[in-house]
């Protein structure tokens, strides 16, 4: 039986989950099938288990807030002729249970066990805490 594993990664840039969704609309986050992905140097060698219905979670301003299901890993040659990983992402983005993270260069593999559990969707649409307020109760242990 396979495993699933997901990657985390800082989603560099952004100032909100909104900031991300924003870009990932525009056509440079595109590829060709116009769905959102993210171009990475390294392919990861658990590309099987990332396949079997694993997801990107995103970091955004020090805390993972929100995930994508990863669709697929598709080859780049970029203009210098380096090969590049364009993980391709499903366009909806779906908000988790929000918890604090140190950065970190790249991406890194999460194991399921350890991912965030989604926020129920009456919630997704609810003003998120301020971020002040959930670095304090993720402090306490509370988040």
């Amino acid at each position: 039986m396979d495993k699933t594993v997901n990657l985390i990664k800082l989603s560099v840039g952004s100032e909100s989950v909104e900031t991300l969704i924003a870009w990932q609309a525009s056509k440079r986050a595109q590829g060709p099938d116009g769905l959102p992905r993210h171009i990475t140097r390294m392919w990861p060698k658990r590309e099987a288990e990332i396949l079997n219905g694993g997801s990107i979670y995103w970091v955004v301003k020090g805390a993972l807030q929100c995930r994508q299901r990863i669709i697929r890993l598709d080859e780049v040659i970029g203009e210098d002729g380096i090969r590049r990983c364009a993980i391709v992402l499903d366009p909806e983005v779906v908000r988790t249970q929000s918890s604090l993270k140190r950065p970190f260069q790249g991406w890194r593999y999460l194991p399921v066990s350890d991912a965030p559990p989604d926020l129920p969707k009456g919630r997704a649409s609810e003003d998120p805490l301020p971020v002040e307020m959930n670095r304090a109760l993720a402090e306490i242990g509370v988040l």
